[in-house]
């Protein structure tokens, strides 16, 4: 198949996409993308891609094709620009896109416009639009300031329609999402397939080791933003503060990290250390330093009904998880007996459960066998993307069938 992917992120920005195209390239596909300039988490447009420099890559196998793009920065207005910024000059860009392609796929994080590009493509190659979903629009923007009663969000409520009708098929990251789509969207199954399709997590997090540094290590990786609520992990570790062999380590960056790093200074917590972002291959340093993950996130419709890739990773990593989360993350941890979670935002719970486990090692083994276990029934990789090229390859043959319908 010839793929053609456009979406806001891609290499070197840390997302799933990227493992994805690579693994596709292996399996004898031509993987076009067509994406921004890196800037994610940091906030900043990399050097090496400023000034017109490498707006066209090929990285294992893989064509990249980049557009104009601020950087996010570190305020609302300046993301909202950046957003802005990438469907404009995606788009324009998208109309320069030469060759044959059989699809075009879009990974679609926040915000939904990232698939405007992605629809000019479709309707200008003539072939058909792949939306996966990570993200739900409009109801992601209400777990900040924005409501469900005010004329912004009924504004996006319609582009948010309006774009997804555009694909001819949806996949879902979370079961959650079908309900969304049909009840507040009013798109159906039988319109748009709304398939549900798990994250998996790149090899890099299978078969780690531990790292015995007389310390109980947790580990919370990934984007530190107001919805993942890490100001939770600096209660807990002020909670557990006398608790001087249990150490809180914060892997990744985002617009609340500064706020939860100072508010750890602070209270003078030396329970925790901040150790910003890092590319995917330096991970398994952090990973293996784990004697258990951690997963915080606020409590809201939103992001209950979200099953995060980091799930996956701490799965596949074989180590028990500890959280302050609701909904299908919550289920998921239960189902596969893998740690234990008590509801969003309950850092003293948290805490208690921390304190109550972190010296049953055995218990804590049988967690991590079991994490992995369901990882491998639920979520492994080999089986995930051939259940994708079966989706695309479905969905162009159709196409095709439809096409010759019409002559």
């Amino acid at each position: 198949m010839k793929i053609l992917v456009a979406g806001q992120h891609f290499y070197p920005e840390n997302f799933r996409i990227n493992d994805l195209c690579f693994e596709l390239v292996k399996r004898g596909h031509e993987v076009t993308v067509l994406t921004g300039l890196p800037n994610y988490p940091e906030g900043k447009v990399l050097k090496e891609y400023k000034w017109f420099r490498n707006r066209k890559q090929t990285i294992n196998g893989v064509k990249i094709i980049r557009c104009s793009l601020i950087g996010r920065g570190k305020s609302t207005l300046r993301m909202a620009l950046n957003y802005a910024w990438f469907f404009t000059f995606g788009s324009l860009k998208a109309l320069f896109v030469k060759g044959k392609y059989d699809l075009v796929y879009v990974y679609q994080t926040s915000p939904i416009t990232m698939a405007w590009p992605a629809i000019v493509l479709k309707k200008m190659k003539k072939i058909p639009l792949v939306i996966h979903c990570l993200d739900q629009w409009p109801i992601s923007v209400t777990t900040g300031p924005i409501s469900k009663e005010s004329k912004i969000y009924k504004i996006l409520s319609k582009i948010s329609i309006w774009t997804y009708r555009q694909a001819d098929v949806i996949t879902i990251s979370s079961k959650s999402f079908q309900k969304y789509f049909e009840n507040e969207l009013r798109i159906s199954s039988e319109e748009k397939g709304l398939i549900y399709y798990p994250s998996y997590a790149e090899n890099t997090y299978q078969n780690m080791k531990f790292v015995d540094n007389k310390m109980f290590d947790i580990v919370f990786a990934g984007n530190v933003g107001p919805a993942q609520s890490c100001e939770t992990i600096v209660e807990c570790a002020e909670l557990l503060k006398e608790k001087q062999d249990i150490h809180f380590h914060i892997v990744g960056d985002g617009l609340s990290r500064e706020a939860c790093e100072k508010s750890a200074n602070e209270k003078g917590l030396k329970n925790i250390t901040f150790h910003g972002m890092h590319k995917l291959e330096e991970m398994p340093k952090y990973y293996s330093l784990a004697d258990a993950f951690i997963i915080t996130m606020v409590d809201n419709e939103v992001v209950n009904s979200t099953l995060p890739a980091k799930i996956q990773s701490y799965m596949l990593a074989g180590k028990p998880i500890f959280g302050a989360i609701s909904g299908e993350v919550k289920e998921v941890v239960e189902e596969a007996e893998c740690g234990k979670c008590t509801i969003s935002g309950n850092a003293e719970e948290l805490a208690h459960l921390i304190e109550h486990y972190y010296q049953n090692a055995d218990l804590l083994k049988q967690w991590g066998e079991n994490g992995l276990k369901y990882y491998q029934k639920h979520f492994e990789k080999e089986k995930c993307i051939s259940d994708l090229e079966k989706i695309f390859g479905d969905i162009i043959g159709k196409k095709k069938e439809s096409y010759a319908k019409t002559r």
